[in-house]
């Protein structure tokens, strides 16, 4: 396993944009609350770290992981990225692959269509210990690694759009 012994969320705030001017959004699902609300927690310390101010980030909560997309999408028309956070554990039914499935590509599809970032922040585990260890656990927070994501890839649009020439 990639993962085992480590933690993937380590990361330098030198590396990170100044967020003061940037507008984040963040759709949480309700569904597995327990491992959504670490992911939060970690997706919220990395913006504070940037500076982005508190008045500028807009949390959203849906029902489950299948309503990230088109929340992702509305929440665009009002911020400049969005943190996608979920978590889709496997049950006895292929309904888990039927849920994983249409979340990547339908926030991979509002990624392409709007031209905005957001970063997908869905945990899609065996079981409930993997994911306590990607939520906050053992091995880090999936929510610090996509705040990450989402204010690099705002801070590329906002460079490369400054840099038009007219």
């Amino acid at each position: 396993m990639a993962t085992a012994g480590n933690n993937l969320s380590s990361y330098d705030p030198k590396d990170l944009p100044n967020g003061a001017r940037f507008n984040v959004g963040i759709v949480v699902s309700e569904w597995n609350a327990v491992y959504t609300n670490g992911m939060l927690d970690g997706a919220m310390d990395v913006l504070r770290t940037c500076g982005v101010p508190e008045a500028s980030i807009r949390i959203v909560h849906v029902p489950g992981s299948f309503e990230l997309p088109l929340a992702s999408q509305m929440l665009l028309e009002h911020v400049d990225g969005v943190i996608a956070i979920g978590s889709v554990i496997r049950g006895e039914t292929a309904h888990f692959d039927y849920v994983c499935e249409a979340v990547a590509q339908g926030i991979k599809d509002v990624n392409l269509k709007t031209g905005k970032p957001v970063a997908f922040c869905v945990l899609t585990d065996n079981n409930a210990e993997q994911a306590a260890a990607r939520s906050g656990g053992e091995h880090g927070n999936k929510g610090t690694e996509a705040a990450v994501v989402v204010m690099k890839m705002i801070a590329l649009r906002s460079n490369l759009s400054g840099s038009r020439k007219s």
